[in-house]
């Protein structure tokens, strides 16, 4: 049992195996965008308006999760939306260079499904550059499955596969 004076829960760390200072689970700020921007041109090869993310994070704030250093720096970022009835879609999902293969993904990734399940979703889907094969394993890992091939879908004209995965 709970007693209603007991402390809220904080946000939720991660510490790396290599004791790298912990990173705090936290929503997006207008203050996110240059370091959200910069992760997006170095991992996903794209470069957005900087008032998308503004405007993109007003219509399910509780999708747009950031992973954030000691001094509160954007290390990793997921911007999900629900476009389409009891239906997640992660537009924007990156792990800063230097923070990749840490736990920064899963812990992002965890959490977003964790807030699509509160919300009563059934579905989560994604969209990845086919070849991009660590991203793929990355949602493999977590029961996401291929569902469609979507030609020139990038800007660039690489391919893309569209995933997807049950909420349950």
């Amino acid at each position: 049992m709970r007693c209603i004076a007991d402390t809220a829960p904080g946000p939720a760390f991660v510490r790396f195996p290599d004791d790298l200072p912990p990173v705090a689970l936290r929503g997006f700020r207008p203050t996110d965008v240059p370091f959200v921007a910069a992760i997006v041109a170095d991992a996903l090869h794209e470069h957005y308006d900087p008032s998308l993310y503004q405007s993109l994070s007003t219509e399910w704030p509780d999708g747009f999760l950031v992973a954030a250093d000691p001094r509160d720096v954007p290390v990793g970022f997921l911007l999900g939306v629900s476009q389409v009835e009891r239906e997640g879609r992660i537009l924007m999902f990156a792990v800063d260079r230097a923070h990749r293969t840490r736990g920064v993904g899963t812990l992002l990734m965890s959490h977003f499904i964790d807030r699509c399940r509160a919300r009563g979703f059934r579905r989560v889907t994604l969209e990845v550059r086919v070849s991009n094969a660590t991203a793929i394993r990355f949602y493999t890992r977590f029961s996401y499955s291929v569902t469609d091939l979507l030609r020139a879908y990038y800007s660039d004209g690489e391919n893309g596969y569209q995933m997807a995965r049950d909420v349950l």
